[in-house]
């Protein structure tokens, strides 16, 4: 089986960057194929600039990004991973990609619920990991 998994990435991305403290302000994707637990490729896109919450759900859903692990993101993006049919994970307290592509490769990462996002625009958007 093949996946392709995002993670997204501070500058330049790839596995020894950090990953982003909220993925849809992230510098770079970091784009790792993985094929019966093994990562064959790693492709780096730079993030698109947006004004909309779903347009980089939608351009990874247009690269064929089956999963994604990140740290914080809003509900309005999560629920558009799901109908996209990609995978949402949760980072943890990862903080490297590398070490992100790890936990996910050998199952250690956790789907990302809605206890994981940020209340964008809320009074208290602390927990997200990045400013508002």
């Amino acid at each position: 089986m093949t996946i392709l998994f995002a993670v997204p990435s501070d500058a330049p991305g790839g596995v020894d960057a950090d990953i982003s403290g909220h993925f849809g302000h992230c510098d770079a994707f970091s784009l790792f194929r993985i094929d019966n637990g093994r990562v064959v490729e790693t492709t780096i896109i730079p993030a698109e600039p947006h004004d909309n919450c779903l347009a980089p759900v939608r351009l990874l859903a247009l690269r064929g990004v089956t999963a994604i692990a990140a740290y914080g993101m809003g509900a309005r993006p999560l629920d558009g991973f799901v109908a996209s049919g990609i995978q949402p994970y949760h980072a943890g307290e990862l903080r490297r990609v590398g070490d992100v592509v790890d936990a996910f490769v050998t199952g250690r990462l956790a789907a990302f619920s809605s206890d994981h996002t940020c209340a964008h625009h809320a009074e208290d958007a602390a927990g997200c990991g990045h400013d508002h």
